[in-house]
């Protein structure tokens, strides 16, 4: 399924998000620090202005550690986020080793029957293939938010096309975004990714200050499904 995510900071965004034909919002509470968690009532504010599914981000500081209890706090503010309304999380969690924190993530994770996106922490792995290989392993894990490198997808486009040619699994898993640029995207569908998430783009002059517009998020609808159809129709 074609996916395009949005990322929102209040009901607005959402709202304008989905009158572009966004499928999804991302929402975070403020991007410091690439996006920490939005308060529980925002959540209710923008389930009731919107109709397209909404994950909140599970991030309350810098980094992608945790101390020793905030695994506790974070299953309450998951909770709160679903009695409001959310479809699905966004956490990502790094252990001491920069590897996947599996018994973390597990532990938020493995009670629920939601569906959920590691984020950008896979970016930040040490070692790719394990962290990936790590991932396959989690359940009802549908969406993995990468950009190839902690630099941006600028940097890490041929490390996400081989990664994404090599197996279908992750392809599929695969929403790319993080400095996500229009001319990435034909050669990330024909690779095999049909996900893909903006932030700043779908702003006027890429300003976290300004609210999501309608028509910047009309354009990248456009192009991932014009790309894709075109990809489907291209002659073996």
């Amino acid at each position: 399924m074609n996916m395009l995510e949005v990322i929102a900071l209040h009901a607005a965004d959402a709202e304008r998000a989905e009158a572009g034909g966004a499928d999804r919002v991302e929402l975070v509470g403020s991007m410091d620090e690439g996006g920490l968690s939005p308060e529980p009532a925002m959540v209710d504010k923008v389930r009731r202005a919107t109709s397209i599914q909404v994950r909140p981000m599970v991030r309350l500081r810098e980094g992608f550690g945790t101390d020793g209890g905030e695994a506790t706090r974070l299953r309450g503010l998951i909770s709160s986020y679903f009695d409001a309304g959310a479809d699905g999380v966004v956490l990502g969690f790094l252990n001491g080793h920069a590897g996947v924190d599996v018994e973390v993530v597990s532990e938020l994770v493995g009670a629920g029957d939601w569906p959920w996106t590691f984020h950008r922490a896979i970016d930040h792995c040490l070692d790719q293939d394990r962290a990936w290989a790590c991932l396959l392993e989690l359940p009802r894990l549908d969406q993995v938010l990468t950009a190839g490198s902690a630099r941006g997808v600028e940097q890490g486009l041929d490390d996400l096309l081989i990664r994404a040619k090599s197996d279908a699994r992750i392809a599929q898993l695969m929403m790319v975004g993080g400095g996500l640029k229009a001319e990435h995207v034909p050669w990330l569908v024909r690779s095999g990714v049909r996900a893909f998430h903006i932030g700043s783009p779908a702003r006027p002059g890429g300003s976290w200050k300004a609210y999501v517009d309608p028509d910047l998020v009309r354009t990248w609808r456009a192009l991932v499904d014009d790309t894709i159809r075109h990809e489907r129709d291209r002659p073996a």
